[in-house]
């Protein structure tokens, strides 16, 4: 033990002098805007009202910190905004809460920012214009500058933030006093011999403090990755750094890259390496390697599906479509909130396919709510108007409006004026070409369809082009019967039970019609069913909760997440192809079946979440692996669960999956804090498709339960796939 230790120290001492000789004084943190009005005004604080109803309205005063990352705020108790939380900023009366008080002030006072995820809007009134520009102005900056960091710009701006967080009585030095509290506050439980070894090396001035370049290089040591210096010395001839041909090595050998190494190997060093010299030698340092593995290029997700990368030529059933179930509630289904927010957050997440529950209102205006329920209403024709405004902010390709149509005739022919008026030449009235279709069209325009009871109005049927609802007699009947334009609409128990009992039959009926599942009436809470079954068979529009996080809707935007997040996945080929019958029970049977087996080494963690915020608290994080598909590819794998530390956890443990059916398969990595007394407690996911998964030595970037990116939080993981030569073990 005692020379493992001491070989340790050898090898800490050396990277300790490698760090001394490529570390670049005077690191230009970002963010010191003194040049910049609007963010002076940020920096010098304002109070504005915040508003979260016409009779709640509070003073707060607000102030953007120096470090450009964070707004602090003063109410009952100090708190903070982070503006990598804030996608986006908007000037007026644009929310539904600053509607409510648009008679009492003006828009020019209002502004609205925007979070992330399922998080809810921060309201805020101004005392003067000019404050509210300034505010609007600046952040919508600093959230700009947040979205165009490159690697190296984030790293020095992710330091600087943890010298803020240490430097507690803000005299610019960190005494060991603070370091110790910086641990704690890192996730990390280090022994304190060796916290004062690291933080004695870093003192150069031996004042018995850290200035910022001190304090760079002690979370240097400190951040330093074995495993990452151990594939760099493997490769480097020197052991200070990787050649031009040397990188080309480890991108062919290492990350399997295959042709264009010689070009990519360039383009990594002028991209990734921060020293100059390095750059003009045609060489890359530690530095520059350690940002390339942690960069997007990195990443295990594929960056090329990230791309709009598919066909988008085929007919609407050969797509999966993102799809939302009461898109118009943020809660549960009996006496949640029903709001315009809902239908904005659903279609910023690419959604292609909303729900919406029209009634009869007052006043002869519609409105939309959970009939029969306490949930709250909101109008028909507001809801037209977000969605008019927001389909196509992140996806270019067509919506479909799925109205569950309880209106009487007469406010049906006031639905029809409100989609007319409102969506105007965005709504698709007539077949593509003015003929009756033979088939359905591609992902080139726009639908909408109705309901599975009521008499309808002209106005409103006419409008319903491609997607009329039917009920649905079985398969024989539907081919017997076809038409192209008719979907069926099926409850998850129903679906569920003929993808059991006639799961090829339900995939060829899917070739040719569209079908829409969605959760059942039980489910109260608003809790979901598991995606994947429904996809096996073929279902395009799989229905889900998206105001629910968890692991469906993990499954739902892993598989989204590809083909620049439009909303539109490409089947694989077996399931649009009707003289190849499939049935997912029976992955075998297919004259296409080819097995792989899925390695993947979970190397390390890199700065994990705390879960529990109590100081002192320290996670004992472990990662399970699962994979979802076909019945016969569902499988769980977990490496062992390592003991306070969720700053750099060292596992090199390998999980090892047979899957059947890679073109259906999504791969989901999960990190638990392990707690041996109750249920574990969840850190962060990434899900993805096997398809999109890069081998090699990759980074797992980590996302919140609420499906937003915690950064740096992530995973390490060295993955590889083979043919199944053998029968599965």
């Amino acid at each position: 033990l005692s020379c493992v230790i001491t070989l340790n120290k050898v090898e800490q001492f050396h990277k300790f002098i490698y760090y001394r000789k490529n570390i670049k004084k005077g690191t230009n943190f970002i963010c010191r805007h003194k040049d910049d009005a609007d963010l002076q005004v940020m920096m010098a604080g304002s109070t504005f009202r915040k508003v979260k109803s016409h009779s709640w309205k509070k003073p707060r005063h607000f102030r953007l910190l120096e470090d450009g990352l964070n707004i602090w705020y003063k109410s009952r108790w100090a708190g903070r905004v982070l503006v990598s939380d804030v996608e986006a900023v908007r000037q007026g009366h644009q929310s539904e809460v600053l509607q409510s008080i648009a008679d009492e002030f003006p828009p020019n006072l209002c502004f609205t920012l925007e979070f992330r995820g399922r998080q809810g809007n921060l309201d805020l009134v101004a005392e003067t214009p000019e404050e509210a520009g300034a505010w609007v102005r600046g952040m919508r900056k600093l959230i700009h500058k947040a979205k165009n960091m490159d690697e190296k710009e984030r790293l020095d701006q992710w330091v600087w933030d943890w010298f803020l967080k240490a430097d507690k009585n803000k005299d610019g030095r960190m005494n060991f006093k603070e370091v110790r509290k910086l641990l704690k506050m890192m996730n990390v439980d280090m022994n304190e011999d060796h916290a004062f070894y690291l933080f004695t090396m870093a003192d150069t001035s031996m004042s018995s403090s850290l200035e910022i370049d001190e304090f760079v290089m002690f979370y240097k040591m400190l951040t330093q990755r074995d495993e990452v210096w151990k594939l760099f010395q493997d490769y480097s001839s020197d052991g200070e750094m990787l050649s031009r041909g040397e990188l080309e090595n480890i991108l062919r050998i290492e990350q399997q890259e295959g042709d264009g190494c010689v070009e990519h190997a360039q383009e990594l060093i002028d991209r990734y390496e921060p020293s100059e010299m390095a750059r003009s030698q045609g060489s890359m340092s530690l530095d520059g390697f350690q940002l390339y593995l942690c960069s997007q290029e990195g990443s295990i997700f594929n960056t090329s599906h990230k791309d709009l990368y598919q066909d988008m030529s085929q007919p609407l059933s050969h797509y999966f479509l993102s799809s939302s179930h009461n898109t118009y509630l943020l809660e549960d289904q009996l006496r949640g909130q029903s709001s315009l927010e809902a239908y904005i957050q659903a279609l910023k997440r690419g959604c292609r396919c909303v729900e919406i529950d029209c009634w009869d209102g007052p006043d002869d205006e519609p409105v939309v709510y959970h009939g029969h329920t306490l949930t709250s209403k909101i109008l028909f024709r507001d809801v037209i108007a977000t969605i008019s405004e927001y389909a196509f902010k992140a996806s270019d390709y067509p919506l479909i409006l799925s109205l569950e149509n309880h209106c009487g005739v007469e406010q049906q022919r006031v639905m029809a004026q409100h989609l007319e008026l409102i969506l105007g030449s965005l709504l698709l009235r007539a077949p593509l070409g003015g003929e009756a279709p033979q088939q359905l069209p591609s992902p080139q325009a726009a639908t909408s369809s109705y309901n599975t009871k009521l008499k309808m109005s002209r106005e409103l049927s006419d409008l319903v082009v491609y997607c009329k609802s039917v009920h649905f007699r079985g398969f024989q009947h539907a081919q017997a019967h076809y038409k192209c334009d008719e979907m069926s609409s099926l409850s998850e128990s129903k679906a569920r039970k003929l993808a059991k009992e006639a799961g090829a039959d339900f995939v060829q009926h899917n070739i040719r019609q569209l079908s829409r599942i969605y959760p059942s009436g039980l489910r109260t809470v608003s809790s979901n069913y598991n995606p994947q079954e429904l996809w096996n068979v073929g279902c395009q529009i799989v229905a889900l909760n998206f105001q629910t996080a968890g692991l469906e809707m993990d499954l739902n935007d892993g598989l989204f997440h590809q083909n620049a997040g439009c909303g539109y996945v490409l089947k694989p080929g077996f399931m649009r192809d009707s003289e190849l019958p499939f049935d997912p029970e029976t992955p075998q049977e297919h004259s296409g079946y080819a097995p792989l087996r899925l390695s993947i080494q979970i190397l390390s963690g890199q700065q994990l979440p705390k879960v529990n915020q109590k100081e002192g608290s320290i996670i004992d994080p472990l990662v399970r692996v699962e994979v979802y598909g076909v019945p016969q590819d569902l499988a769980k794998e977990e490496t062992s669960h390592i003991q306070n530390n969720g700053f750099n956890p060292v596992w090199n443990e390998t999980l090892n999956f047979i899957v059947h059916n890679p073109g259906l398969a999504l791969v989901r990595f999960v990190v638990e804090d392990h707690d041996k007394a109750s249920r574990n407690d969840f850190v962060g996911q990434f899900t993805l498709p096997f398809t999109s998964i890069r081998p090699g030595y990759r980074h797992i970037h980590l996302l919140s339960k609420d499906g937003t990116s915690i950064p740096p939080a992530s995973l390490f993981v060295n993955v590889s796939t083979s043919e199944l030569t053998s029968g599965p073990d």
